[in-house]
């Protein structure tokens, strides 16, 4: 049986096979969790960043997503909203800048401040659109469409967790900095999903989009064109049941948390 551990402030799935979440994003993830294929609704999952009484680095501590007992849940089959367009190599200081890891997302409020600053640091001169209008906590763009090695720069959890605070359901890149793209399934925040085409060329800011997950096809409204994207696979499941300790608890892997009092 996989062990699941949280250490420096990164999800782990540990098992005898180091390439779970590697390049190949395609990678069979219920295989290595050996948990049953069984999809489920994605609920909101709020992680906190505590340090441990007993050591010096930070743990990752899911804290909802865990009172429901329902197991009829059923998978999203689509998302449509509005996109907001970047370019490559959007690293996590653009999404989220060092100043506010401080916030912690298992607190409403704080998971809410989160959200307000999601892509705050992406300069001016090249994004004058605001990805998060001043004031405001949510964004009205729903779906991001990137290039290549979006997430890139170092390893913070708060980077998916800002976006999905903003209301972002997914991102289409080129390709990813794999421990973005691994934060991305661990959380269960942001579906991470690859594009065949250099999407960014293609849509403009403002675009209307619909992504079909079961026929991994993106429809562009505004100009009436069509895209392959490459399928999300097995990482699809995880979050849609909120993250892999969700996963977890719902295939149970490990017990279910009672709400705290």
């Amino acid at each position: 049986m996989a062990a699941i551990t949280a250490s420096s402030s990164v999800i782990t799935v540990r098992k005898q096979n180091p390439n779970l979440f590697s390049s190949s994003y395609s990678q069979s993830i219920n295989q290595n969790l050996r948990i049953p294929s069984t999809n489920f609704a994605k609920t909101p999952l709020h992680l906190s960043l505590s340090k441990s009484s007993s050591s010096a680095s930070s743990r990752i501590i899911p804290v909802s997503a865990t009172t429901s007992d329902d197991s009829s849940f059923t998978a999203a089959t689509s998302f449509h909203g509005v996109c907001y367009v970047l370019g490559e190599n959007i690293d996590t200081d653009q999404i989220i800048p060092a100043e506010y890891l401080t916030l912690v997302p298992s607190k409403p409020e704080e998971y809410k401040k989160l959200g307000s600053f999601a892509l705050i640091g992406l300069p001016t001169d090249k994004y004058p659109i605001k990805f998060v209008p001043n004031g405001e906590f949510k964004s009205k763009y729903s779906i991001i469409i990137a290039g290549d090695n979006f997430g890139c720069g170092s390893s913070r959890e708060h980077a998916p967790v800002a976006l999905g605070a903003a209301g972002v359901t997914a991102v289409v890149a080129e390709s990813y900095a794999r421990i973005f793209f691994r934060n991305s399934v661990a959380t269960g925040e942001v579906y991470p999903l690859e594009s065949e085409t250099r999407l960014c060329d293609e849509c403009t800011t403002g675009d209307v989009i619909t992504i079909e997950l079961g026929e991994s096809l993106l429809i562009n409204h505004s100009t009436g064109k069509e895209y392959k994207l490459k399928p999300i696979g097995d990482a699809g499941p995880v979050i849609e049941a909120g993250g892999i300790f969700a996963y977890a608890r719902k295939a149970g892997m490990i017990p279910t948390l009672a709400p705290s009092s």
